[in-house]
């Protein structure tokens, strides 16, 4: 679509999202068969981004277009949705919101690392590299990323959690006494 019609699609949804304590951090528009598909990607300030949140800000950027002239009389579909997990951190603010969260940084000079984002500021940010704090200068970074960590069974606090026989202490089970999932033959 039209590089105006992006331009003025971005005037109208950035205020709205600040409106609603959300910054834009893109916006899409693509034809689909006789619609538009525009998708308006917004993430909230404490990176607490709620499904009514994201009604609130679809709802006041479809009033805005419905009223205005951006799209003509074109139908459009509009989709308002997070980043999600994956995306790249452009901007310091998406450094700081992955403190604490093990984030792959490829430099520009092709160079490599990866740990978890202990502090982030305007220009660097430090991770820590098994133990050793690495800092990242943020101009030079090419590529960074938030990987997905998920937590293994061994490092769950266990302690509290009844079993199905009731007891508190699901922690000192035996192993060998779960139940088998193979099939006999018989």
């Amino acid at each position: 679509m039209s590089a105006s019609q992006v331009k003025a699609l971005r005037s109208v949804a950035g205020p709205i999202a600040a409106s609603h304590d959300c910054d834009l951090e893109d916006v899409v528009i693509r034809q689909a068969g006789k619609r538009r598909l525009v998708r308006v990607v917004v993430d909230h300030s404490s990176g607490a981004l709620t499904l009514d949140l994201v009604a609130a800000i679809s709802r006041d950027i479809s009033q805005v277009l419905d009223d205005s002239t951006i799209f003509g009389s074109s139908a459009y579909v509009l989709e308002v949705t997070s980043p999600g997990v994956d995306r790249p951190l452009r901007e310091p603010r998406h450094w700081q919101r992955a403190i604490g969260r093990i984030v792959r940084v490829t430099e520009k000079s092709g160079a490599s690392v990866e740990g978890r984002l202990t502090d982030a500021g305007q220009a660097e940010a430090t991770l820590d590299v098994d133990g050793e704090l690495v800092t990242v200068v943020l101009a030079e970074v090419a590529r960074a990323t938030v990987q997905v960590e998920f937590t293994r069974v061994e490092d769950v606090d266990l302690e509290g959690i009844e079993t199905e026989a009731g007891e508190d202490d699901a922690a000192d089970a035996d192993p060998a006494d779960e139940h088998s999932d193979t099939l006999e033959e018989g």
